[in-house]
């Protein structure tokens, strides 16, 4: 079973860490309601996790750990429970499985909210830890293309992590500017998710620290500079695509005004309604936004999540569309299903990958031959593969073997600062192919014969999870020699080296259980 981490929540529930400006501004912005507000800041944050669709179905997850409460707005999302005794999430092995990823419960609306369909090409713009783009990556479902970005190289790292153990591998992540993006992917994205740089307001009861950075830099600050990231991404939004903007503040200095910076530059920019808001969060939790004379109607459109309100944190998001017309060229949006000048009927049902297939790889001689640069013992590994590697998506880059993203990348793409290009296979040392973590991530279910597998309450699976070598018996000792794929209760975890009933632990150093 598995229990919320509790942190450090600074002064206790006294409010003293709550700026006496911040006060003030959200006595104006709620007025009758701002007692019940504040009331809320005694009440202990919500913690959650988000179920990874691409490996396993919510339901099943739930049946595992049966006391988990299900977060309406998100699909797989669940609040985490505070049973004493139990793992805590970070430390279960299904962490390391990547079945889930840990994120605040209103976090998770906005990639709830972006309707999505296959063959998709999306950009998170600020992407870095990871959460929307685990998200949107799960309900791609290896269709279409994911382009997370974080300006910020050291944050780009732990985002690729996240991905990587998400088993997502139909992505380009990059580390660049808004404005080097542009100039590559101008009307390239059908999707853009903006998570945007903030002040933070909604995030003072979870994480105190972030008020005293509040008062240091207030909501001028970000609202300036979310005005010099917006325009960039709309120059690489597609014609008749869409658009999420989220922060976690309430401040309409960067919330509506933010709005209306875009409405009144792009008049080809409109907020639209979510599709099916409503009932994902009712009448209590689902706040509009801009409901004054100030600002045009359509701001309307847009919501707030208060913590007296929901099971959650405060945030703030909208979508937004491009118009799309004739006169645009092309054939519109490359979504499937996708119509001229839409309100987006998207669904929340995401499409998960399924568990395992029959697919065999071949390659023969011809193809051997074209791929010098490949050694025969890669192209031998790639034919135990039950999902398909194509050689025509195969590339090699210092010594990296890579499978490209099926859509087409814009030229350019290449000069980019590039953490990773598609899904890495292996690395080739002197003649010899050895398997990436990340393909044993995003290996589903049954796809590789050669397996171990530990229970996921057992002394092995924590021993191999800490990069110690492991001794097997039983039903495990039976596996072959050579590559196999450590499991824990069928789920992939990395490789290992087997001789006889010894497993050298291949398992990435960097990713280690502490």
């Amino acid at each position: 079973m598995i229990r919320e981490e509790i942190k450090d929540k600074g002064p206790g529930s006294n409010k003293n860490y709550l700026p006496k400006s911040f006060l003030d501004n959200m006595s104006r912005l709620l007025g009758a309601e701002y007692d019940e507000f504040l009331d809320s800041y005694d009440d202990e944050p919500a913690s959650g996790l988000r179920v990874n669709t691409g490996k396993i179905d919510p339901a099943k997850f739930q049946k595992i750990f049966k006391s988990l409460e299900p977060v309406p707005w998100a699909e797989g999302g669940f609040y985490v429970s505070t049973d004493e005794g139990e793992t805590t999430p970070s430390k279960h092995p299904y962490y390391f499985a990547g079945l889930y990823y840990l994120q605040e419960p209103s976090a998770m609306a906005p990639g709830a909210l972006l309707p999505l369909t296959g063959g998709c090409k999306v950009l998170d713009l600020c992407a870095a830890p990871g959460g929307k783009s685990t998200q949107i990556g799960a309900r791609l479902a290896g269709k279409g293309i994911l382009v997370s970005n974080d300006i910020s190289a050291s944050r780009a790292r732990a985002l690729l992590k996240n991905i990587e153990l998400f088993g997502i591998g139909n992505v380009l992540i990059l580390s660049e500017s808004p404005d080097k993006l542009a100039s590559v992917f101008a009307g390239y994205f059908d999707r853009i998710i903006i998570d945007a740089p903030c002040s933070g307001e909604g995030m003072f009861r979870k994480v105190h620290a972030v008020a005293k950075n509040w008062e240091q830099y207030g909501s001028g600050y970000y609202a300036d500079l979310q005005k010099q990231i917006l325009p960039k991404a709309i120059e690489m939004l597609a014609p008749g695509g869409v658009m999420i903007y989220s922060t976690c503040t309430f401040s309409p200095l960067e919330d509506e005004e933010t709005l209306k910076f875009i409405l009144d530059n792009y008049p080809d920019m409109h907020v639209i309604p979510f599709p099916e808001a409503e009932r994902l969060f009712g009448e209590v939790g689902f706040v509009r936004a801009g409901n004054n004379d100030k600002y045009p109607a359509e701001i309307s459109n847009a919501a707030r999540l208060f913590p007296h309100k929901i099971k959650g944190e405060g945030h703030f998001v909208a979508l937004l569309q491009k118009e799309w017309t004739l006169g645009d060229g092309g054939c519109g949006p490359s979504c499937e299903g996708m119509t001229p000048n839409p309100r987006p009927q998207g669904t929340m049902t995401p499409n998960p990958r399924p568990q395992g297939t029959t697919f065999v790889n071949r390659y023969d001689a011809a193809i051997r031959k074209k791929h010098r640069d490949i050694p025969d013992s890669a192209f031998d590994f790639f034919e135990k593969i039950g999902f398909e590697i194509p050689a025509d998506r195969l590339y090699v880059k210092s010594g990296f073997v890579s499978l490209d993203p099926e859509p087409q990348i814009p030229y350019g793409a290449e000069k980019l600062r590039t953490l990773r290009r598609g899904l890495l296979l292996g690395e080739i040392k002197k003649d010899r192919f050895e398997p990436s973590q990340a393909l044993a991530c995003a290996m589903p279910i049954g796809a590789y014969e050669n397996t171990v597998d530990f229970p996921s309450d057992s002394d092995e699976v924590i021993r191999y999870l800490k990069c110690e070598t492991i001794t097997v018996e039983g039903k495990n000792a039976e596996a072959e020699d050579g590559y196999v794929l450590v499991c824990t209760d069928g789920f992939p975890l990395g490789w290992a080296r087997k001789k006889g009933d010894t497993l050298k632990n291949r398992y990435l150093p960097g990713w280690r259980m502490m």
